[in-house]
């Protein structure tokens, strides 16, 4: 699991790659992501926008911007968490995601915090070390 604390607010990721979504022969591997963000500070905060960066392994980079997330502007009070499950596809067998979130406290004051960078593995991306 990738881990972030932004303003006390934890982002922990899982992605998990969807065999039976992809098809390597047509260049389409699908994975699964699921989020929990945990408020842990005092305020109760709304998360009003997302932003993702999802580079594939040959370095094609797309970038995401959207209200919310699936479909949702969650209100997570001090105390309290959110989590939801997500997907992405790429045409590599690789790659990684980063991002943030746009979030207001009841003041209407706004903040980004920050979505750990993680990496999508596939059973087909070949391991390189250096």
């Amino acid at each position: 699991m990738y881990k972030a604390v932004t303003n006390k607010i934890k982002v922990s990721v899982k992605p998990s790659f969807l065999d039976e979504q992809s098809d390597p022969n047509r260049h389409r591997y699908v994975w699964a992501y699921r989020v929990l963000i945990e408020n842990e500070g005092d305020n109760t905060v709304k998360l009003l926008r997302r932003h993702w960066r999802i580079t594939d392994s040959r370095g094609a980079t797309q970038i995401v911007d959207g209200d919310g997330v699936i479909g949702e502007q969650p209100v997570i009070a001090a105390g309290e968490s959110f989590k939801y499950t997500s997907g992405a596809p790429l045409a590599t067998p690789g790659g990684f995601m980063v991002g943030h979130y746009v979030m207001a406290d009841l003041e209407g004051n706004e903040f980004n915090i920050e979505i750990p960078a993680f990496s999508l593995d596939s059973p087909h991306s070949a391991t390189t070390l250096n």
